[in-house]
């Protein structure tokens, strides 16, 4: 391994020499901080009562303890963000696959989760080829072994859930550790995590102050028309500013590309939200979870992100490139 790529995937002292990393990581201490004084003072003048400061209080505790394992993993190193891409995929699946049953199937789910660390070891060697293939490989795989168990009946939507289950949580989310192999990963990351979560927000905040239509009332009767719209105006614009900061001077950094990348985040990250809202209403449940207090569990909290990473990944990789110039099959040899 080349000392290039060792500084890339393991040295933590290279976490800050891209200013827009800084601001970020101190943007988010900042919001947890001030969050909490804002509770404080609405608590104290009475704008709030004992039960929504406690639901404040919770939700903002929850974001205290998610933002650090979010943020450090992407200062520590390259491999680090790949290891807590593929454990935020691992995490999800088993919640989808416990909340629709898929888990009793454990053939299926044991080939699930091979595949996602078959992901991993391809990012990790940054062998795209690899990477690539792992998903047909595996679809067949998986229903080429649903055969074996001679149950005819169910086999299709036993199948149908595990290649939904690593199509999403594997392929979909591995984009993200994917763009580790970078050189320019860090504020890539970090920008796509901030301005997914803050397109939430926009749209909440928008929606409540200028929502009137609901926007598909059967699939999430909380989301309006002005909410989502809203949403992809703030967003778009975020991404647009910090998005000039993160691709300076190359392909990327023009005001039309960069538009259309908030485009992609905020349509894509609400089409996560409203798929995960379809599933969990398909399914009669109100969260996958409760691992994370006021949140419910970690696919309720990180959905937006399953569409978002590929959308983005390819968008980055087809107009700027992604990995380019760094060493390839780097475990394996080229």
């Amino acid at each position: 391994m080349d000392p290039a790529t060792r500084e890339r995937l393991f040295d933590f002292r290279s976490a800050f020499e891209h200013p827009v990393t800084v601001w970020i990581t101190v943007a988010i201490v900042a919001a947890l901080v001030l969050a909490f004084v804002v509770i404080g003072v609405l608590k104290a003048t009475g704008r709030v009562g004992p039960e929504l400061h406690r639901e404040l209080v919770k939700r903002t505790r929850s974001w205290a303890v998610m933002a650090p394992l979010l943020v450090i993993p992407v200062l520590q190193g390259g491999f680090w963000t790949m290891l807590a891409a593929t454990s935020l995929s691992l995490l999800c699946y088993q919640e989808f696959a416990r909340a629709t049953g898929l888990f009793r199937h454990r053939l299926l789910s044991l080939i699930v989760v091979l595949g996602i660390l078959a992901l991993l070891f391809a990012t990790v060697d940054h062998w795209y080829g690899f990477f690539v293939a792992l998903t047909p490989l595996t679809v067949i795989l998986l229903a080429a072994v649903a055969i074996t168990a001679d149950q005819p009946k169910g086999y299709i939507q036993r199948v149908a859930l595990a290649v939904f289950g690593f199509l999403f949580f594997g392929t979909c989310l591995g984009h993200l550790g994917y763009i580790a192999n970078d050189a320019d990963y860090r504020p890539i990351v970090l920008l796509l995590l901030l301005t997914v979560e803050l397109n939430d927000v926009f749209a909440f905040i928008t929606g409540k102050l200028f929502g009137r239509r609901k926007l598909i009332p059967a699939t999430s009767p909380n989301k309006t028309i002005g909410g989502a719209l809203g949403a992809l105006v703030l967003t778009g614009t975020l991404v647009a500013v910090v998005g000039h900061f993160v691709f300076r001077g190359g392909r990327m950094d023009d005001p039309l590309l960069l538009g259309g990348l908030g485009l992609i985040i905020s349509v894509a990250g609400q089409l996560g939200d409203l798929m995960m809202s379809s599933i969990k209403r398909d399914l009669g449940i109100k969260d996958m979870g409760s691992v994370i207090p006021g949140h419910g569990g970690i696919l309720d909290r990180f959905d937006s992100l399953i569409l978002v990473a590929p959308a983005v990944f390819h968008y980055v990789g087809y107009i700027r490139g992604l990995g380019d110039g760094q060493v390839e099959r780097i475990l394996t040899g080229s």
